[in-house]
């Protein structure tokens, strides 16, 4: 494991005696001095722009160890990491911490993009063995997005926004990744700006409309409550997809004023509805972490005359694991004043089973990934009847998502699976659409009454 950390902490103190450019936790130079290097070879080569390679390295799933063994082991584990880095790299290279669980790196004799994947490569392996943690061992990965100096027209900030721009396209695509920023990243990063642009004015317009899907009761088939979606038609752009602006507002920090724009429209639109029906709505990971998050939602249910006993908030399990103590006490906020809490995609995430025997929820909903290989994958079909059975045993009810087909509803009916959700019952529509929905519904129920 190289020095001892106490050797190494008292080494490192004599390491630089600028502590303006250095990071006093690791001894590694900081953010100041890294661009201060990228700009001097820069300068060296003004003559003759030769390519080198800058990177920025993140530790994957440093805050959950950071929660689990206390913030002293986390600062041991990222000198630990500092020590690795340094090292790997040789007298011509560079490495600094620029963030808190970023590192960033300077191969001046990198060339290519090749030569670039497989320095990163490498590092993430360096970072993937495991680390002393008092008497205990950890593990975490690593995600490195990477840019090449190609002409005098980039200077150390382009560099390092072009790779922030990889290391984020390599986070999304999973751990343990390495991208290089490319034409096709640059390309896709300037229609993201278009579509930023274009959602942020529909939000200041109330161009972004609510649409609801149906909940339904599996054994009776009627309809519980609706879920909250967001949909979105530009003038320019065309109908675009929630995948594609859902990030993009998380991303650029426009999904909360987005969130509430919805939020508004959907409890406008529900107080028409019949009143043991329930409204479903999705929160985000970044409005987890925001504590106004309850006092908007609040403020919204009182001026739309909506009764908070009738909502539900969902919640993914990467949203609770962002910040857990944040995300709980927003969740709390809002079940004092009767709102219920339900986890989302239940099964995908990041959160242990630890967590629901911590935080309490009021709902399961079991993600369609288990649904829709409930009729012939056996793994499948024990994790749901395992998720039902624990559900039960916590008092908590569940829903199952995605349901496409008749005989997926019956399997789920048969394992004692109460509500269900997805393209079987219904599409999401509109709020006049979901209205004549409830009106046909009411019809269908009154005669069935009145045969029997």
């Amino acid at each position: 494991m190289g020095l001892p950390l106490k050797s190494y902490e008292m080494r490192r103190g004599g390491d630089h005696a600028d502590l303006a450019f250095t990071d006093p936790l690791t001894g590694l130079g900081n953010g100041r001095r890294f661009n201060d290097k990228i700009e001097r070879l820069i300068a060296e080569r003004a003559d003759d722009p030769a390519p080198f390679t800058v990177g920025i390295i993140d530790l994957d799933g440093f805050k959950p160890i950071n929660d689990l063994f206390g913030r002293k082991a986390g600062d041991d584990i990222l000198i630990q990491v500092a020590m690795r880095l340094r090292a790997s790299m040789d007298a011509q290279c560079t490495v600094a911490r620029i963030g808190a669980d970023e590192f960033a790196f300077l191969y001046p004799l990198v060339f290519s993009e090749e030569a670039a994947l497989e320095k990163a490569h490498t590092l993430i392996e360096i970072l993937s063995a495991p680390y002393d943690v008092g008497e205990r061992m950890a593990r975490l990965s690593a995600s490195v997005g990477c840019s090449l100096f190609s002409s005098g027209d980039d200077s150390a900030s382009v560099l390092m926004n072009k790779s922030e721009t990889a290391l984020y396209h390599a986070k999304r695509a999973g751990r343990r990744r390495v991208v290089v920023y490319s034409g096709e990243i640059e390309a896709a990063t300037q229609q993201a700006t278009r579509v930023e642009q274009a959602l942020r004015r529909a939000i200041a317009a109330g161009e972004v409309q609510a649409h609801f899907q149906p909940i339904v009761d599996l054994t009776s088939r009627r309809t519980m409550g609706f879920e909250t979606l967001a949909r979105w038609t530009d003038p320019d752009l065309g109908i675009v997809s929630p995948a594609v602006f859902i990030p993009i507002a998380e991303e650029r920090g426009i999904i909360g004023a987005l969130s509430q724009l919805v939020l508004r429209k959907a409890t406008e639109a529900a107080r028409s509805w019949p009143e043991d029906l329930f409204l479903s709505f999705n929160l985000s990971p970044s409005q987890l972490v925001d504590q106004n998050t309850g006092l908007h939602i609040l403020s919204i249910l009182d001026k739309s005359g909506f009764d908070p006993r009738r909502l539900e908030i969902e919640i993914t399990e990467t949203g609770l694991m962002t910040d857990p103590a944040s995300a709980e006490k927003i969740m709390n906020e809002l079940r004092l004043c009767g709102i219920k809490i339900s986890l989302d995609d239940f099964g995908t995430g990041q959160s242990s089973l630890g967590r629901l025997r911590d935080v309490r929820f009021d709902k399961i909903k079991i993600d369609r990934a288990f649904v829709s290989s409930i009729l012939e994958d056996r793994p499948s079909e024990h994790i749901i009847k395992a998720i039902l059975a624990m559900c039960q045993g916590l008092g908590m009810d569940v829903v199952a998502e995605g349901i496409e087909t008749e005989a997926q509803a019956q399997r789920l009916t048969q394992f004692g699976c109460r509500g269900g959700q997805g393209f079987r019952f219904g599409r999401p529509v509109d709020a006049e659409a979901t209205l004549s929905y409830l009106r046909e519904t009411a019809r269908v129920d009154r005669r069935m009454a009145a045969a029997r």
